[in-house]
């Protein structure tokens, strides 16, 4: 006998001969039935992996939940490790996942948002009712920010939300089963071509006017990133476009810094223009597919969009729609890139940038929705129009989202340099009755609360940052002598603190700590300013680099609040 033929005797299984039996793969087992109803759900979609955040969404508007045996099976079918799945759906408040062993959650599902403006207008005392008289065949949560903010307190139905809710009308829309989006009143395509839509789109391609012509525009009218960051629209533009191709665009409709609710506004109203604005970034750019991101509290935007894009002619650029999940973090916008490829929206560490490598490594056109939408109106009616809007030296117009105790509360088109004394005053329909003035937040969560006696600094980007605040979005809440700050402060530090992606300790640890701080009836000055400068200089985002503003200006203005300022021992 040959060497070899004894090394084979020697390794050969001591049932050799026999049938072997089929091997059981290590690692999770597959249902078999919730295989075939992932297979159902799939049919006819590409398994890609950038798709398994629609496809857990899939699942969850089916289910009503996400159970283990599904996540195993849509692992399997997308050929993914549980753990990538699970990581990714677990990530996102919206999908409700169901470890194995644990209770199936009802069918129907109450949320009650608890940001700033709700929490002002009784979400608590709502909450609380609604949890005592729901029944068990309905389950109620909190909610964070969910952009209707100008209709106070809100809470969402399945897919309906109920405006300026109480347990009453909630409970009615529940037996009433009214769960779906109600879509309001919009311009719709044909009508949007009859006023002239299009027709600039039409220019651009054709070559009648050219992309630097166009550019040239933009740069003429300062338009800045109206999402928050501000900035300029058209030096964006021209740094994607000196980067080689092939590029792509993302739409940042991930709105959910709580206040704002502009986009939404928009897009419920008059979608072509935003749709104009994207397609001509498309081309200018030259991204052959364009991601526009929409946030899951948004359905009745996200449907209208979904219908007109079918309505657009053939030719330009693909357009993807994708779903944001419940995830604040994916507003900014490397997290935003990261969603939209599948994963959980941690942010990148930057450089490079996303004009350098952006979604699926490319280099990548990133606006939000209102930037888009006034690229027509800019161009046909010239920059000079826009410019002249501006008010005590600032220039353009400014679409605030205004909430709180103001008569008129809602999307306020007004001129950028505007102070919020006269916002109130000739925007706003003053104060609400019985209310008196004494504090306001002028950029969201994230944009320090200032009080009443500095009602005159013009709002706009650059001119509320040496007060240790911002405009970002353009978000202003208002709160009467009815408010108390520092409960303001708190709430929307709680905020942050859920909607923390985790990712870096700064950020993570020092929005909890903040929280329980501030949560005790005398606040720890030094220490609260310590923690605020750590979270400040070492987060990876904006999210913890901008969560202590509303605790340092709280700290700053309202001193009345601190009578006897405490000493570290």
């Amino acid at each position: 006998m040959g060497q070899h033929e004894q090394t084979i005797r020697i390794f050969e299984h001591p049932g050799a001969g026999r049938r072997k039996a089929k091997s059981t793969p290590k690692g999770r087992s597959i249902d078999p039935l919730a295989a075939h109803e992932i297979e159902t759900l799939l049919a006819g979609r590409p398994r890609r992996r950038d798709l398994l955040i629609e496809f857990l969404h899939l699942i969850q508007d089916k289910y009503k939940q996400v159970s283990a045996a599904h996540l195993a099976a849509l692992a399997d079918e997308m050929k993914l490790s549980f753990a990538e799945v699970f990581e990714t759906a677990t990530f996102y408040a919206h999908f409700d996942v169901v470890k194995e062993g644990d209770p199936a959650i009802p069918a129907l599902t109450i949320r009650v948002c608890d940001s700033l403006t709700c929490a002002m207008f009784g979400a608590q005392r709502l909450l609380d009712e609604l949890q005592a008289s729901a029944g068990p065949e309905v389950r109620v949560v909190r909610a964070p920010c969910v952009g209707r903010c100008d209709t106070a307190p809100v809470a969402e139905v399945g897919h309906h939300f109920v405006d300026r809710a109480s347990a009453a009308s909630v409970l009615d829309t529940v037996r009433r089963d009214d769960t779906h989006a109600h879509l309001p009143a919009y311009v719709e395509y044909e009508q949007y071509v009859a006023q002239g839509g299009y027709r600039l789109l039409s220019r651009v391609r054709s070559g009648a006017l050219s992309s630097e012509e166009l550019l040239n525009a933009l740069d003429a009218s300062s338009l800045r990133g109206l999402g928050g960051a501000g900035f300029p629209a058209a030096r964006k533009w021209r740094s994607v476009l000196g980067v080689p191709g092939p590029r792509l665009m993302a739409v940042n409709g991930d709105e959910g810094e709580p206040g704002t609710f502009k986009d939404r506004y928009y897009l419920e109203r008059d979608p072509h223009r935003f749709l104009e604005g994207t397609l001509i970034g498309a081309h200018v750019v030259e991204a052959a597919e364009v991601y526009i991101y929409i946030r899951d509290e948004y359905p009745a935007a996200r449907e209208i969009l979904l219908r007109e894009i079918d309505k657009l002619p053939p030719g330009g650029p693909v357009l993807h729609m994708r779903r944001g999940a419940g995830a604040y973090i994916c507003g900014e916008e490397s997290s935003l890139l990261e969603s939209i490829e599948g994963k959980r929206g941690y942010p990148r560490h930057k450089p490079p940038y996303p004009f350098q490598i952006g979604l699926f490594g490319r280099p990548t056109l990133i606006n939000n929705v209102e930037t888009l939408f006034w690229v027509r109106d800019i161009v046909e009616q010239g920059a000079a129009w826009w410019k002249a809007q501006g008010r005590h030296g600032r220039e353009g117009l400014r679409s605030f989202s205004v909430s709180g105790r103001v008569k008129s509360p809602g999307v306020k088109l007004a001129p950028a340099g505007i102070t919020v004394r006269e916002l109130i005053d000739e925007f706003c329909g003053g104060m609400a009755d019985g209310h008196t003035f004494r504090a306001y937040l002028p950029g969201g969560a994230s944009g320090g609360i200032l009080p009443a006696s500095l009602d005159d600094i013009p709002l706009d980007f650059g001119t509320l940052e040496k007060y240790g605040c911002f405009i970002g979005s353009a978000a202003v809440i208002v709160l009467s002598d009815h408010d108390d700050i520092k409960a303001a402060a708190l709430n929307l530090m709680r905020f942050f603190e859920d909607e923390s992606c985790g990712q870096c300790t700064p950020c993570r640890v020092g929005t909890e700590k903040a929280a329980l701080l501030m949560s005790r009836d005398e606040w720890d000055q030094d220490l609260l300013s310590e923690l605020s400068q750590a979270m400040r200089d070492a987060s990876i985002c904006g999210l913890g680099q901008a969560a202590s503003n509303p605790l340092t200006t709280v700290l700053k203005y309202f001193t009345e609040l601190f009578p006897v300022r405490e000493q570290r021992q």
